[in-house]
């Protein structure tokens, strides 16, 4: 059995991110077959926003599976209800089905049923994040509830992603204390919409950089202390239990 070891804090390419600002800024007069402008100006296509977070996926899977005594990531593209090997990290679409509804995350450590599950959010450009910021709130907590109320043990964990030309303060303010109180679920019996743990990243398009000071210092929503904190809790709940010997 493997030994549980230090969860390395997410490594999120500044190169990858500054890849996909230029894509970003830029615009194209491409049109798609509903004779749509795909892109404009500061915001992505449709199909760059499905795509956009995947290498952050990646990032959490490749985190966790070191923590997991370098446990084999595999890059997952059904949805079944089981992982396919034993004492895997997958990358997916993984899907859970919860008490509320069956869900798919991005990520998943489920050896005997989940105990971890990822999910990144994003939401792309200024009117989006206007019209759409308190649907992705609801959508959380829904996550968090379908997959608590059958799982109360499992860990759920996740990343919201936005571009921070496109974030009004207003809106940034009202978005961290709503995270912030969303994410402090620590006891298995506390209540089923909170989720473990969720952090809180803006970026600079034109420089692929993750803003230092948004969330401020000492949020709870700094991507910096998700490792830590998704390693304590899982040692909390599963240390010493198969398939981790320590």
């Amino acid at each position: 059995m493997a030994e549980l070891g230090k969860m390395p804090q997410l490594s999120i390419s500044q190169k990858e991110l500054k890849w996909w600002g230029q894509q970003w800024l830029g615009s194209t007069n491409d049109i798609d077959p509903d004779n749509i402008r795909v892109k404009s100006p500061n915001a992505f296509s449709r199909q760059q926003s499905m795509h956009f977070a995947s290498f952050v996926d990646k990032a959490f899977g490749s985190a966790l599976a070191s923590f997991l005594g370098n446990s084999p990531i595999r890059l997952v593209k059904s949805t079944g209800l089981s992982p396919e090997e034993d004492d895997i990290v997958e990358v997916g679409p993984v899907q859970v089905v919860g008490g509320v509804r069956p869900q798919n995350f991005d990520a998943a450590y489920r050896p005997d049923g989940p105990r971890v599950v990822f999910d990144s959010k994003t939401l792309n450009d200024a009117d989006s994040i206007k019209k759409n910021w308190q649907n992705m709130i609801n959508d959380l907590g829904t996550e968090a509830t379908t997959v608590h109320t059958r799982f109360p043990y499992a860990i759920v964990v996740f990343i919201v992603l936005l571009p921070a030309p496109a974030l009004a303060q207003k809106q940034e303010h009202d978005l961290i204390l709503t995270l912030e109180r969303l994410s402090t679920r620590r006891s298995v019996i506390d209540l089923p919409h909170l989720a473990e743990c969720i952090s809180f990243i803006t970026w600079d398009p034109s420089t692929g950089k993750i803003l230092d000071d948004k969330p401020p210092v000492g949020s709870s929503l700094r991507y910096e202390s998700m490792s830590e904190t998704v390693s304590s809790i899982y040692r909390d709940r599963y240390k010493g239990l198969p398939p981790h010997n320590v």
